[in-house]
Order: C-alpha cells, then sequence, then structure tokens
C-alpha cells in the first residue's frame, strides 16, 4: 500500500499493510491510530503483558516486529487514547477473531488456501444478459447441527448439502447475510466488531474460501452482504478507537443509527479506505462473485431521511469506491440495499452515477406484498399497484427481493401475508411467484420461501423442513423449483430484460376482473403472462395480440400437480387472427388465483 494513497482517501488495499502479517518468520503488527497516546500489542505471544508500539514520525501508524509471535496466537491492541482512555481492541483488519463473547484477534496466514476455481473466476460476468436466481441464507439457521452446542455447521461442512440443494431449486446464486465478526446473534451479522474477519461461529477463514470454491466449481455464484454504515457499539472495536472520533461520527443526532449502532464518518479519507479496502478484500481474497451493500438510502442521505438533506460527503464516498471497485474487479457485481428515489444508483460513476450494478426494488415489493395482502372484493381498487412498477423500471438495473426482511419482526411470512385461511393461501402464493418470476428483474428470495414457511424466520431455529411432508407445501416447492428451471432456461425472462423493447402490456386496465397481461422478449423468444387475481373463473378470457401467432403452455399455477385444480394439457387456447388489423385474438381459461406462462410462437 501506499501510505499517501491512505492519506488521501484512494487505497484500496490498506489490509494488505495494517494487520498481523507473516514475513519472514516474525509477525508485523501495524495499527492506524493518530491521536493515541500509546499502543501496546499483548497477547499469546507476551502472556498479554504487552510490547510497545512505535510510531513512525506522528505518522499515525503505530507498528511492532515480534519473532516471537505465531500462526494461530491470539492478540489485542491496548491503546492509552487521547481521551485518557486505557481500552484493549481487537484489531481493525484483523483477518480472524475468537468466538463471542471474547473479542481476540487471531494471526491468520490467508495464502494457505489455494483456489480451483480459476475456469469460474476468468468467465464470470455480472449476469446483466443470464438469469439472476439468488438464494438468501442466514448460514446459521439454514440447518441445523444437533452435535454442536450452537446448533451450527463449519463452512465447508454445509458446502456440500447447500450446494446441492441450490442446483436443484435451480437458483444460480447464494447471498450470505453477514459473515464478518459480530458479537449478538440476534443482529445476523449486522452489527460489526471485525469487518475483516469472517465469523468464528462456523470456523476459520480458509473454511469458508473452500465454501466458496465449491460452489465456483460447481456453477454458483456467491454473494456477500456488507456492512458499510455503521458498526457495533462494543468497546473493543472501532468506537473512539484511539480516544477520539477516528472511524465515528460524533456522538450528535445522526451519530448513532436507529439500531443503535454507531455510523461510520464516511468524509475522513482514512476510514473511507479502511471501507472499501475491506470490500475489495472479501471480492478479491475470497472470490465473492458480488457484495450486496446494506442501508444505502442510510449513507445518501442523513439518518436515511430525504427531509434532512443528502450527505454530500457519503454520496462520494460511494462513488469513489464503486468507481475503484469497477476497475479492480470488473466481472464482480456491486449492488445496493437502498429504498430511496434517489436518482442514477446504477449508473456508471463517469455518467454521474452512483456505480451499482444493480438495486434492490423495494417500492415494488411492497407495493406487490400489499396488494396480496387485499381481499379479492377490493382489489379493483388496488388494481394500479401492479401496473405502477413498469412506469419506473427501466430507470435502474433492479433485483425484485422477498428477503430476510419481510419474513420477521410480525410482519409474518410471504405466503401467511396472503389474503385468507391457510388452504386459500396457496394458489395466491403460487401466483405470486409466478408473477415474480415474470416480471422483468433479477430475483432474490430468502430461505423458506420455496417451502412456504409460514412461521417466521428465527436465526436460532433451522428452516421448517419437515413441513415437506404435507401435500400443499410439498407441491409447492416443487412448484417453485420449476418455475426458477423456467426462469433460468427460458431466454424472454432475463435477457435484454433493461430494455424498453422488452416489456408490453397486453391487459392493464382491467381492474373488475383484475385481470394482467404481459409481453416479455424480443424477436423470436417471447413468453406471455396472464394473471388472474381475483376470486372468480373466467372460463374465456379474451385479450388480443399484435402478430399472428398461437401460444404453448410453459406452466399453470393452478396445475393439479402443484395442488391446484387443472389438469397440465388440458387447456384450450382459441385463436382468431384478422388480417387487415394484424390482431389476433386468443381466449384463455383463467381459473381465480391463477398465473399463466405461454410461450409465444409464431403461428
Amino acid at each position: 500500500m501506499n501510505l499517501q494513497d491512505f492519506y488521501d482517501g484512494r487505497a484500496f488495499d490498506a489490509y494488505e499493510f495494517f494487520g498481523a502479517h507473516i514475513e519472514n518468520k516474525k509477525v508485523v503488527f501495524r495499527t492506524y491510530a493518530p491521536q493515541a497516546r500509546e499502543i501496546f500489542v499483548i497477547g499469546e505471544f507476551n502472556d498479554w503483558r504487552g510490547d510497545k508500539m512505535i510510531q513512525e514520525q506522528s505518522s499515525g501508524v503505530w507498528t511492532f516486529i515480534s519473532d516471537k509471535a505465531k500462526e494461530g496466537m491470539m492478540y489485542k491492541y491496548c491503546i492509552h487514547g487521547a481521551d485518557g482512555s486505557v481500552v484493549d481492541h481487537c484489531d481493525p483488519y484483523g483477518y480472524r477473531m475468537e468466538l463471542r463473547p471474547a473479542s481476540a484477534s487471531i494471526i491468520t496466514d490467508l495464502k494457505k488456501y489455494k483456489f480451483s476455481d480459476s475456469k469460474w473466476m476468468q468467465t464470470r460476468d455480472k449476469n446483466y444478459n443470464k438469469p439472476l436466481n439468488i438464494y438468501e441464507v442466514h448460514f446459521g439457521s439454514w440447518h441445523t447441527n444437533a452435535k454442536d452446542e450452537n446448533g451450527w455447521y463449519t463452512y465447508d461442512e454445509m458446502a456440500d448439502s447447500l450446494i446441492k440443494y441450490v442446483k436443484e431449486n435451480n437458483f444460480t446464486h447464494i447471498e450470505f447475510m453477514p459473515l464478518s465478526e459480530h458479537p449478538a446473534d440476534c443482529s445476523w451479522g449486522y452489527q460489526n466488531t471485525g469487518f475483516y474477519s469472517p465469523t468464528s461461529r462456523y470456523g476459520t477463514p480458509l473454511q469458508l474460501m473452500k465454501l466458496i470454491d465449491k460452489c465456483h466449481q460447481a456453477d454458483i455464484g456467491v454473494i456477500l452482504d456488507f456492512v458499510m454504515v455503521h458498526f457495533a457499539v462494543d468497546s473493543y472495536g472501532l468506537a473512539s478507537y484511539d480516544g477520539t472520533f477516528l472511524y465515528d461520527l460524533p456522538r450528535n443526532d445522526t451519530g448513532v443509527s436507529e439500531w443503535g449502532t454507531i455510523n461510520f464518518n464516511h468524509s475522513r479519507r482514512e476510514t473511507a479506505c479502511f471501507i472499501q479496502s475491506c470490500a475489495m478484500y472479501w471480492l478479491k481474497e475470497y472470490h465473492f462473485d458480488g457484495i450486496r451493500m446494506d442501508a444505502i438510502s442510510r449513507a445518501i442521505y442523513w439518518m436515511g431521511d430525504p427531509a434532512r438533506g443528502v450527505n454530500d460527503r457519503a454520496v462520494e464516498f460511494i462513488k469513489t469506491m464503486n468507481e475503484g471497485l469497477q476497475k479492480r474487479m470488473p466481472s464482480a457485481m456491486l449492488i445496493a440495499e437502498d429504498s430511496t428515489s434517489y436518482p442514477k444508483v446504477t449508473a456508471p460513476v463517469e455518467y454521474d452515477g452512483l456505480g451499482f450494478d444493480y438495486k434492490w426494488d423495494l417500492g415494488w415489493m411492497n407495493d406487490t406484498l400489499e396488494f396480496f395482502k387485499v381481499p379479492p372484493e377490493y382489489r379493483p381498487d388496488h388494481y394500479y399497484e401492479l401496473v405502477f412498477s413498469m412506469q419506473y423500471f427501466f430507470s435502474e438495473h433492479f433485483i425484485l427481493p422477498f428477503s430476510h426482511d419481510e419474513v420477521v419482526h410480525s410482519k409474518a411470512t410471504i405466503i401467511q401475508k396472503m389474503w385468507g385461511d391457510y388452504e386459500v393461501k396457496f394458489p395466491q402464493a403460487r401466483a405470486l411467484f409466478l408473477y415474480m418470476f415474470a416480471h422483468p428483474g433479477k430475483k432474490l428470495n430468502f430461505m423458506g420461501n420455496e417451502l412456504a414457511q409460514f412461521r417466521e424466520w428465527d436465526e436460532k431455529r433451522e428452516q421448517d423442513w419437515d413441513i415437506l411432508k404435507y401435500p400443499l407445501h410439498d407441491s409447492f416447492h416443487k412448484y417453485f423449483a420449476e418455475l426458477s428451471r423456467l426462469y433460468v432456461t427460458q431466454k424472454a425472462l432475463h435477457q435484454e430484460e433493461y430494455s424498453n423493447y422488452n416489456f408490453k402490456w397486453l391487459v392493464s386496465e382491467d381492474p373488475n376482473r383484475t385481470v394482467y397481461i404481459f409481453e416479455v422478449g424480443q424477436g423470436d423468444e417471447k413468453i406471455i403472462a396472464a394473471f388472474n387475481l381475483s376470486a372468480n373463473d373466467y372460463k374465456e378470457y379474451e385479450f388480443f395480440a399484435d402478430s399472428d401467432c398461437s401460444l404453448s403452455e410453459l406452466i399453470s399455477s393452478d396445475y393439479d400437480i402443484y395442488s391446484g385444480t387443472t389438469q397440465k394439457g388440458t387447456q384450450i387456447i382459441k385463436r382468431k387472427y384478422d388480417e387487415s388489423t394484424d390482431l389476433t385474438s386468443l381466449s384463455i381459461h383463467l381459473p381465480a388465483f391463477t398465473g399463466i406462462l405461454y410461450k409465444k410462437i409464431k403461428a
């Protein structure tokens, strides 16, 4: 690392300089604490008594070289702060930490693992014209381990079963909720203390590398949820690191987040280097294929509130970070979780954008789920809520998310949100997910969605796998896997989807019958999606297409093999072509609460 780049906010490799590094059979410890009065490195190699670190010419960089320290030994920095405090801190750049509630860093050599995924790394891209079907996973509660006191599998222990499941359900990528070290299980990894340390709950850094390597060899991408807005309050972490607000905003009305955490000071250049180097670290050293950046709205606006105004320094930091990551890791995906209408989030920085590749479409998610909560007789009044998404869709590169946030905190799971009693919820949920997979945009689903799980997610319990013994859940699971298969194999459902030539409404003005029909795709690759979201059965629903065509049915959410009422292959489609208008009239059967996909075939 060039130290001047670090001071100027341009470094993306700060982790190669700071931290504990094995060099010539010695360990070099470096930390940045410009206002500290004294610093001692304490650890197993000196019986925790402390070796004094030396600051290099008022640079803020403190160094100690040990010939006794070895890989696997624990250590901390005892920092005498500018405010008179004496606090033992974990290493901000440490590669590994103890299991909570312990908090020491652990000397680690990441170079010991040799990846075998060169073919994947050389050919991967951002998936703009490929299917991107993401399975969001909380590692500790996907499956639990009865042999472990906490119920956890290690990263590599779970690799084979997770990969097999993801392949069977036709997902293309796994997105892990934050894996960086955190003190509280209930924070799900969003309140970090060890930003560069994979959580020891599930094993070692090398075991995580093995998991990612195995995923790549099975043609599965891996995305990491990355927290860049705030950090945990625990005194051994980043808070008041040198006795001043080094990483943190001052404790005013913007210094503490709504979650009780401390907000990063993105305007400080050394702090900016810490965060952007951390993003680079996960992409480069662990071969993650993308990072999903959490709570971007809280960086764009002060406290996430547009009324407080734009946080110009944080926005500038995002642009600098994303531009640097795009240049250094051009095939990795940068994804924003952003609930605002701030413009050009997914436009390149050189075109005055924020430089993300994708943005979660939280507006689509909210509108869609709110619609499906409404009783059928009132849905005509809410009809245009499902039309609205396509009015803004082409402004960004959107991912459609049904994430962990929608299945916790008394919000109810996805299927539980559906109107009606137990059995009525299933046909609506089947129609909902067909709508999701047909709608333009990449897809993300949290674990359990594919099972139609009714119990809200709890990080202390594994998914309710036993519900698959019930026919409604088992058939739903098979239906979801088939939807995923169609999405990844039918080009019309994922190619050129961000082009406005790729989508056309065929029916978007029929609120009284609550029917929607649209066409996606281009050229000879076109699919028509039809939805009846009312409680009525329409035996012959007529609509018009713009060319002489016929339809081949791909899937119906009402097939009896998925616990519906329609036998596959019995649908009769009536077709009438008018040469004078070049319009084809098509008549189809639309049962209540049903979605159907058709392949459009030129007659």
